[in-house]
């Protein structure tokens, strides 16, 4: 049970590779269903190479767990029919959640080519699902600016369209600096953007590893972030509590500023979105009596 009312959270998982990621990914879902979350996304593969993954783990948590599953859709290796399928066979599942995203091209290529018979875009790709049924719709948003986009008119612009199509809220890419994500919520209200726009955190397990993916997003590392985890490469243990102490005022600071809903890139660990989840309020049943 959530024990803060206002506060409203989301968690992404990953597809396991091995039996030994998927025994990690159940331990964290279990104790992350305690917190209630509003749904659960679970990711797929750039060129939709998790697609069974994604659909095997999704079926899972449906079946087993009293969790809202959100599946990845992307524009991204299928045609429109194939997307469609998918699409309704989730229905059928009784997933009504979707998280649609144009997707990565694969690693061996060199920029994005839509499919010829494909979506070509997020937008598009909501129009496409909103067509089939009526699904609650997750998109992309990115504070930062998508690492394609000319420029940030024409990244808010996309961003429009897609919630345009139909999508209900936007979920940012991660980003470290609040007032990042502040000058971007700000900037969407200008343009006339009403829909919720909800922060995409992520907790820092390694730093190299998040370097690594804000590298590849365009997401900015302030150098005083990176300060603080000098030296830690081999003490697990202070990294840990460095970074829970961090997220903690990441969220803390957007809470002031009156944001109350919070997407968790967990990376299939629990420890520390469930240590945030705790500072923001949100607590399990137990815990609050």
């Amino acid at each position: 049970m959530n024990t803060n009312s206002n506060v409203q959270v989301s968690f992404e998982f990953f597809p396991p590779a091995t039996e030994q990621m998927n025994e990690t990914l159940w331990q964290s879902i279990n104790r992350l269903s305690d917190l209630a979350p509003r749904f659960v996304s679970v990711t797929y593969g750039a060129d939709g190479s998790t697609r069974e993954r994604t659909h095997a783990a999704v079926a899972r948590i449906a079946a087993e767990t009293p969790l809202t599953a959100a599946p990845h859709l992307t524009c991204i290796g299928a045609d429109r029919a194939e997307i469609d399928d998918i699409a309704r066979e989730y229905w059928d599942m009784g997933i009504r959640h979707l998280v649609a995203l144009r997707g990565d091209p694969p690693a061996d290529a060199t920029n994005y080519r839509p499919h010829p018979n494909g979506y070509r875009y997020a937008a598009d790709l909501v129009e496409g699902l909103k067509k089939i049924a009526d699904f609650d719709i997750s998109v992309a948003a990115y504070p930062e600016i998508h690492p394609e986009a000319p420029n940030a008119i024409a990244d808010l612009d996309n961003l429009r369209r897609k919630l345009d199509a139909g999508a209900s809220r936007a979920i940012t890419q991660f980003f470290f600096d609040v007032d990042v994500f502040l000058r971007f919520r700000d900037l969407c209200a200008a343009a006339g953007i009403h829909s919720s726009i909800v922060p995409g955190i992520l907790p820092i397990t390694r730093f190299p590893q998040l370097q690594r993916f804000a590298s590849q997003c365009g997401a900015s590392v302030p150098d005083w972030l990176c300060e603080r985890f000098t030296g830690l490469d081999g003490d697990d243990a202070t990294r840990q509590m460095i970074a829970a102490s961090f997220a903690i005022e990441q969220v803390q600071r957007l809470q002031s500023e009156g944001i109350n809903e919070f997407h968790f890139y967990t990376l299939n660990r629990s420890e520390l979105t469930f240590a945030i989840c705790h500072a923001l309020g949100v607590r399990p049943k137990q815990a609050a009596a």
